[in-house]
């Protein structure tokens, strides 16, 4: 069974500057699982099929305008009908005082009730903004992911491959380093993982012989970042003389992560090779691709050649 991520009343009322007007008890102890929200408008006409009492209920100026229509008694019966689905917050928007029913009615039901004089439509946006990134589908892997000329690549590879030195490599180069040993891999949307690191060994690398470093004191805030979208998988493996790689980039080497697929590369390592500039220009390179260039397919055109290009994908989520 999947785990069910949370994210409390007070960290949504500190991250978007909300005005608590009741709450049955701390909100640090009351939370929300679910990253949507609804405009109860239907509701409060009577319409309650489909209804998810599981989002944050957000009324602005119609939904107000509609309640004012009302008198008074209809009004307290219709909040009442909200209110007592138990849903797990209700905003008013655009600063509108609120009817003193409503709150004698969240009392009733314990339902927390909050302002903000933010817009509708801005609020919503930011809200949904932060519980996507909040209760995120995670996993964790080990690695490192660093941000190349605005690519996010993550290095992958067994131990003592080579990861963190050159991730450090690369910070001198001047790229900026995300998440070293433990990456936390979020499902933000259904095309975009976003990597960060746990907060407990942020900014910290391990380096062999040397022990451990912590890059933003080292190199300066410059050198680190808190989170970044994947836009790359790259594994580091030692060279095998037994193994043929892919000397033209061809075929296109995908990771599922999540459900959500990631270009991958394989890196065979030996001594001699220069493995920050290649990581470099693999991250250019993997731009380019987006923007729909391919050296590649260039090259064989020019060549008479027809290119006969494969997927191969790996899944991480078994």
């Amino acid at each position: 069974m999947p785990e069910i991520f949370t994210a409390s009343i007070a960290e949504i009322a500190d991250r978007l500057k909300l005005e608590i007007i009741y709450a049955p008890k701390d909100i640090n102890e009351l939370y929300v699982a679910d990253n949507d929200c609804n405009r109860p408008g239907l509701q409060l006409m009577g319409f309650y099929e489909y209804f998810n009492a599981e989002r944050i209920q957000i009324c602005g100026n119609m939904e107000f305008a509609y309640l004012a229509s009302l008198d008074e008694d209809v009004r307290a019966e219709r909040i009442d009908a909200l209110f007592a689905t138990k849903i797990p917050l209700f905003v008013v928007a655009r600063g509108h005082e609120i009817y003193p029913e409503m709150i004698e009615i969240a009392k009733k039901y314990e339902v927390p009730v909050a302002r903000t004089q933010e817009s509708t439509t801005e609020f919503i946006a930011a809200l949904i903004g932060f519980l996507s990134v909040k209760l995120a589908p995670r996993i964790t892997r080990h690695g490192v992911l660093i941000e190349i000329y605005g690519e996010g690549v993550l290095i992958v590879g067994e131990s003592g491959v080579g990861k963190s030195e050159t991730a450090i490599e690369l910070v001198k180069r001047g790229h900026r380093l995300v998440a070293d040993d433990a990456v936390e891999i979020r499902k933000t949307s259904s095309v975009t993982l976003v990597g960060s690191s746990p907060d407990n060994i942020r900014h910290f690398l391990e380096l062999r012989g040397i022990g451990i470093i912590n890059t933003r004191r080292l190199f300066g805030m410059g050198a680190v970042k808190v989170s970044e979208k994947i836009d790359l998988i790259i594994e580091l493996e030692p060279w095998d003389s037994n193994k043929i790689y892919d000397r033209m980039g061809v075929d296109n080497e995908y990771t599922t992560i999540l459900g959500v697929k990631i270009p991958s590369l394989t890196i065979p390592i030996k001594p001699g090779r220069n493995l920050a500039v290649i990581l470099e220009v693999a991250a250019m390179n993997n731009r380019q691709k987006k923007m729909g260039y391919n050296a590649a397919k260039e090259l064989l055109n020019n060549l008479g050649l027809e290119m006969d290009m494969k997927d191969t994908v790996k899944n991480w989520d078994i």
